[in-house]
């Protein structure tokens, strides 16, 4: 009889042991020679050595099933330990797969224009994702940092926006600095709740391996093995933009994402979005991703909405 530990350093154990450890349960039946103590972050094993060192093995694809679709169910379970789980054939639709979110939700790339934003990846450390609201600029940006990350491709995701409708005010807003931020940073946890359970990225934000901050906490950084997004961009100024981008380290992605119909500064000529994409669309290592109307994938009126206010000449 021999004792073996299992710690689970890169999965919330919660989740994997299922509602009432039912996953644990089922395992038990499929190894009923091995005693399993399931507490905390760790899984205990009590019993012959090479039941444990079979069980080990059918354990590391339960993991790797686990990291990949955020889910594990019963049924998955049964596949695997009987060595029937099928490899899905490769689909067009399958390529288009960015990431699995919660409870093995596939993020896709939809649109032609978001299929290019992907594309432009492999190429380019540093891509401008230019389009209008509900385009998917964003979210998308996102599921490839989240991607990354999983990969082990950047050691941290950091998530950004310039607080430009706070200005001054903030200081008069209650709370500490969080409480003051956090609502002009909301629309990135929700695309990251989308994609990493609860638990996992409460982890993740507390140890820095994501960080979502307004653009002024970004001055003096060196950002090095990150996937770095500035969100709302076309509320930059030429220097805050400047400043920014300059940020840039070692194999580093930076996505800047913003919507020039939709800028908020007091002179929209002063847009350091409008500026950069003049000032480096030429250079080797950069890409320009804009997105339209057609890559609109909320409510069926967003699109007709942005449509109108398009052809009229309020201003």
């Amino acid at each position: 009889m021999v004792e073996k530990v299992i710690y689970f350093e890169t999965i919330d154990p919660i989740d994997f042991f299922g509602v009432n450890n039912s996953n644990i349960d089922l395992l038990k039946t499929k190894f009923p020679k091995i005693k399993m103590i399931a507490r905390g972050n760790e899984l205990k094993l009590i019993g012959d050595e090479e039941e444990i060192q079979k069980f080990e093995e059918k354990f590391d694809f339960l993991v790797h099933h686990f990291e990949k679709y955020n889910n594990l169910s019963n049924s998955d379970i049964e596949k695997i330990i009987n060595g029937k789980l099928e490899k899905k054939s490769a689909s067009a639709n399958d390529n288009d797969i960015i990431v699995f979110g919660n409870n093995g939700k596939a993020i896709k790339a939809i649109t032609p224009n978001q299929k290019v934003m992907v594309e432009k990846y492999n190429n380019n450390d540093l891509i401008f994702a230019i389009g209008p609201a509900g385009s998917g600029k964003t979210y998308t940006a996102i599921a490839m940092a989240v991607r990354a990350l999983k990969n082990k491709e950047v050691k941290r995701i950091i998530l950004s926006r310039p607080a430009v409708e706070a200005g001054e005010r903030l200081g008069f807003l209650p709370g500490d600095i969080k409480e003051k931020i956090d609502p002009y940073l909301q629309p990135l946890y929700d695309a990251l709740f989308d994609m990493i359970p609860a638990r996992k990225l409460e982890s993740y934000v507390k140890d820095g391996v994501i960080q979502i901050a307004p653009l002024a906490f970004m001055r003096g950084r060196t950002l090095d093995n990150a996937f770095v997004i500035l969100d709302e961009a076309q509320n930059t100024t030429l220097n805050q933009l400047k400043m920014f981008l300059t940020r840039m380290g070692k194999f580093s992605k930076f996505i800047v994402t913003g919507d020039i119909t939709q800028i908020d500064l007091p002179r929209k000529r002063d847009s350091g979005l409008i500026q950069a994409i003049n000032i480096l669309k030429d250079i080797k290592g950069i890409a320009i991703v804009y997105l339209n109307l057609t890559d609109i994938i909320r409510h069926k009126l967003v699109k007709s909405i942005v449509e109108a206010y398009e052809k009229s000449n309020i201003k």
